[in-house]
């Protein structure tokens, strides 16, 4: 099971934190239970603003969360589920939905929580997606991820003790 090994998160001080959650359109059973457990994750760390779009497919997610970020969210979550088919069209959607949100990240300097799922079948997205019988939620961690990540962050906005002479 991937979920193995997964460190236990300490999240504080996301109050005030301003998150947007991206979810595509397809597969809705298990983007329903990756959506709810991003809420599930704002409501528990205390995050009371923020918006919830939708996009068409996996694809559109970086080119959103790319706005996203350059709005000023502190944090943005992508959520989508790409399942393999006969064709290659999967490794390309994967590919570049994933170097697009790493990108976003990298080059605005806001966190990006990691909520896509790249499976083999229908039955690994449920698997993961935090439905009722699911082994992991994904979309509650990778909002964890986020929180996590954007509140580190505020903290190194902060001087680090001293001055400088």
């Amino acid at each position: 099971m991937s979920g193995e090994g997964a460190p236990k998160l300490e999240l504080s001080d996301c109050e005030g934190l301003r998150v947007a959650v991206i979810a595509s359109q397809w597969h809705e059973r298990i983007m329903g239970g990756l959506l709810d457990g991003a809420q599930r994750a704002l409501k528990e760390y205390g995050v009371e603003d923020s918006v919830v779009l939708r996009v068409p497919g996996s694809f559109e997610l970086p080119v959103v969360a790319k706005a996203l970020a350059e709005r000023g969210y502190d944090a943005v979550v992508a959520l989508g589920v790409v399942i393999r088919g006969g064709t290659p069209h999967f490794d390309y959607v994967c590919e570049a939905a994933t170097m697009g949100l790493v990108q976003v990240s990298a080059n605005t300097g806001v966190p990006v929580g990691f909520g896509l799922l790249t499976c083999d079948d229908e039955q690994q997205g449920l698997d993961r997606a935090g439905l009722e019988g699911s082994r992991e939620d994904k979309g509650f961690e990778a909002t964890t991820a986020a929180l996590a990540t954007a509140a580190l962050l505020r903290g190194l906005s902060a001087p680090v003790g001293g001055s400088a002479g």
